[in-house]
């Protein structure tokens, strides 16, 4: 299973250049293999990530914008589906790979973290 990230390695967008980063960054941090693929290098590669996103998943308006995550051909989502999941703790569910152990002990470090920073707050 190959996860595929469709960036923009050329957008003028700030805010489609973080939200690229920030993908990239988790799926590095959480060492979860995957292939970035620009779509500014290819139009085939392009036209392959826009026929492939659901219809139902399509922008009102325009062409849908990176990052769009795919797990082999299967559509996993655009950023804000990543981030709904990274903020649930679902993010190996919306790609469709059971979790590791380093993502399990990431998950664990940051729910003690938490409770350290509440600790931490409550405490004169």
């Amino acid at each position: 299973m190959v996860i595929r990230v469709f960036v923009a390695s050329s957008s003028g967008s700030v805010a489609i250049k973080k939200r690229q980063q920030d993908v990239v960054r988790f799926l590095e941090a959480n060492r979860i293999e995957f292939e970035e693929v620009d779509i500014t290098m290819s139009e085939e590669k392009r036209q392959w990530m826009y026929k492939n996103i659901p219809e139902d998943r399509q922008p009102a308006q325009g062409n849908p914008l990176p990052p769009q995550i795919f797990s082999d051909d299967r559509y996993c989502g655009d950023y804000e589906g990543f981030f709904e999941s990274k903020e649930s703790n679902t993010v190996f569910s919306f790609l469709g790979l059971k979790p590791n152990l380093a993502s399990k002990v990431s998950v664990i470090w940051q729910t003690f973290r938490g409770i350290l920073e509440i600790f931490r707050l409550s405490c004169p």
